[in-house]
């Protein structure tokens, strides 16, 4: 079990402290047939799992969409009574950088190039060797393994043959397959046939090779009550982008945020801005939060905006993205970074006082979640201009706060916004001319742009608040228990 103080084990895995959330705060603000569904299942999984523990096993505890559900949900389960954990496992430069390979190919994208041959394999099996040893002398024999992304799909035969129900959660996707997503599949298949459920985070995401009956569909979903997505207070959001160096000062309002564990907190870290000034209170700006990933396409997104937008308007443009020495399991997010820079430095001054690309600090994940927070309240216009994604968590975050947004139609992001209700959809993300000409019609239609945004709050509450992703994962692990009951009683 969890707590056994033995040396591989704390070599290889670290624990998060997620804390516990009451869940009712998240019920209050269903509807009364959602909140009963909530309660319901919430009651069937504590008696179910009175005796177990699920765990979750990642790789990393900060930066993207996977560490960023993985805190509230862990710690609603804990608030229900449910023993939930969450582990993050460590690996190898080589491990990585198999890992980031398969990432761009399930995604259709080619990355580096490299092959994914028996050398890769050996690289990856072997940095997950001492992990898989760790992680069986951490769980119990009736816990339940819930394991994310290709990062630990190698661990899916160690938990199996130990005995223990295993479910094998991939978040990333594409809708139509390419020759490099379904070489990524045969990598990956001899150690996925091992598991219980494959959890995909839409249908047209499920792999072939996975046979129907273990297929379970599971839509990502945000904690509207977190740092991330909290409401703050008048003047609020603007006083942390002062604080964070992103904003000059715009009035007398504290940093103020509160964190899960309910005590409140103040913003003290800096971002680091490429250049330029910070943006003037009264300055309107459009915004892209992502990764330093060339899928989230930040060169587009800053071409788009020069060639298509900036002439025609004085709005600016503000990428915001994490300090990448804090993101460990992305070996090319310095590259990309250093890209982006470089072309900005290329923009004529009068354009590149504009673009401002921002690395927001990452030592206290909570504090960064504020500054998002607040990037995206204060925003005219978010966009998120992926080449590929697999859900895009930004995109519900930004809805939620009633913003108007402008997004590629891809993968789950085609899943949050209806076009032309709840937001607008770009049907070639590579066209930055259509991207320029959706940003431009909402910064010179306001009331058009918040009537979108509106729309979207209310499509974010009825289906994709965290509530939603705790029932179905209730609903999941539910019959594998019986199953497995089953199976030791024979």
């Amino acid at each position: 079990m969890i707590g056994r103080d033995r040396g591989v084990a704390k070599r290889v895995l670290t624990e998060v402290d997620t804390g516990s959330l009451d869940l009712e705060r998240l019920v209050a603000l269903l509807d009364r047939a959602q909140a009963e569904r909530v309660r319901d299942a919430a009651l069937r999984a504590r008696a179910e799992l009175a005796d177990r523990a699920v765990i979750n096993v990642n790789s990393t505890a900060r930066g993207g969409g996977v560490a960023e559900m993985l805190l509230p949900l862990v710690a609603y389960a804990r608030g229900t009574g449910i023993d939930c954990r969450w582990l993050v496992i460590t690996g190898t430069p080589d491990f990585f950088r198999v890992t980031k390979r398969i990432h761009n190919r399930l995604h259709g994208a080619e990355g580096d190039g490299g092959p994914l041959g028996p050398e890769e394999r050996e690289a990856y099996e072997s940095a997950l060797s001492d992990s898989g040893e760790a992680l069986l002398e951490r769980i119990g024999p009736r816990d339940v393994v819930i394991l994310h992304d290709p990062q630990t799909a190698g661990l899916v035969p160690r938990v199996a043959d130990a005995g223990n129900p295993v479910i094998w959660r991939c978040h990333v996707g594409i809708d139509d397959p390419n020759d490099l997503a379904r070489s990524v599949w045969q990598f990956l298949a001899p150690y996925i046939k091992r598991a219980d459920r494959v959890v995909f985070s839409r249908t047209r995401f499920a792999w072939d090779v996975v046979e129907p009956s273990r297929r379970a569909i599971i839509a990502p979903s945000i904690d509207a009550l977190a740092p991330k997505n909290q409401n703050l207070p008048d003047g609020g959001a603007a006083a942390i982008l002062a604080a964070a160096g992103l904003r000059m000062d715009a009035g007398r309002a504290a940093p103020e945020y509160d964190r899960l564990d309910g005590t409140r907190a103040t913003v003290r870290s800096r971002a680091e801005l490429d250049g330029g000034a910070p943006l003037r209170p009264d300055d309107r700006y459009v915004l892209q939060v992502s990764r330093w990933d060339r899928l989230k396409d930040p060169h587009g997104v800053v071409d788009g905006f020069v060639d298509h937008v900036a002439p025609w308007t004085d709005a600016h443009l503000l990428y915001a993205g994490p300090d990448v020495l804090a993101v460990n399991d992305d070996p090319e997010g310095g590259e990309v970074l250093q890209a982006a820079r470089e072309r900005r430095r290329t923009l004529p001054e009068e354009i590149r006082a504009r673009v401002h690309l921002a690395m927001l600090p990452m030592q206290d994940i909570q504090e960064n979640a504020a500054i998002v927070n607040a990037l995206q309240r204060c925003a005219t216009v978010v966009v998120q201009k992926s080449l590929a994604e697999g859900f895009g968590l930004t995109v519900a975050e930004a809805m939620w706060k009633s913003r108007p947004v402008v997004a590629s139609r891809i993968g789950g992001i085609s899943d949050q916004i209806e076009h032309d209700r709840s937001g607008l959809l770009l049907d070639d993300p590579r066209d930055l001319a259509a991207y320029g000409a959706s940003v431009l019609e909402l910064l010179r239609d306001p009331d058009r742009a918040a009537a979108l945004g509106a729309a979207a709050r209310e499509r974010v509450r009825q289906n994709f608040l965290g509530t939603h992703s705790l029932v179905d994962y209730m609903a999941l692990i539910d019959p594998l228990i019986g199953r497995r009951a089953d199976e030791a009683a024979g």
